[in-house]
């Protein structure tokens, strides 16, 4: 697994003009395939006279689908650039759509290459991207007599709880690295005189 990735912040749409043709990119987080898919349909829906709604994405904390289309550009001049943006930028779980509206003037291939991978390219400038990093998730089970003071000493460490649940014994859910799970067992240990249980779970990414 990729310890990090990037993506975008959320969803919107920045606007570039080349030779009077309009280009407008969205661009969107998607966790899935399908989602892309349904973001693509979204946008084509929203701009039904456009003259192109082309699209790229990448799906994957390895990058490991990635998919474009030229929308009736000529080949390679839209969808790959838009893709090669988005893996240049390493981005991942990102979809971006660019639709054009004709101005009147051609741009040629080398104009149109330019356009739809600049028009990604400042989108992503303008929105904003975020980096998520690659974390194990553990769970904590403490007396209720504990919980309080263990989620202060938590806090002062630096752990950020993800979750807290309250049953006959009270839950907490935190993410940590890889590397700090044998010493945040230790440290458990001492905070909570031995009381505390430590289950270890998945991987996942969170903000970094």
């Amino acid at each position: 697994m990729q310890d990090e990735y990037r993506t975008v912040a959320h969803e919107g749409v920045h606007e570039t003009e080349v030779n009077r043709s309009r280009f407008l990119c969205a661009l969107a987080p998607a966790a899935t395939e399908q989602e892309a898919q349904a973001f693509v349909a979204r946008i084509r829906k929203e701009h039904p006279t456009a003259t192109h709604n082309c699209w790229a994405y990448v799906i994957g904390a390895d990058g490991g689908v990635q998919k474009a289309s030229d929308d009736g550009e000529p080949g390679g001049t839209a969808g790959l650039p838009m893709l090669q943006m988005l893996t240049r930028r390493e981005m991942r779980y990102v979809v971006a759509v660019v639709t054009r509206y004709y101005g009147g003037v051609k741009l040629g291939a080398g104009g149109l290459i330019r356009a739809y991978g600049g028009a990604v390219g400042e989108a992503l400038d303008a929105l904003g991207t975020l980096t998520k990093r690659r974390f194990r998730l553990v769970t904590v089970t403490v007396d209720h007599q504990r919980a309080g003071k263990l989620q202060n000493d938590l806090r002062t460490a630096g752990r950020q709880v993800r979750d807290m649940r309250y049953g006959e014994a009270v839950t907490l859910e935190i993410g940590l690295p890889d590397t700090d799970v044998e010493a945040f067992r230790g440290w458990l240990a001492d905070a909570t005189a031995g009381t505390a249980t430590l289950e270890i779970g998945a991987e996942a990414y969170g903000d970094a």
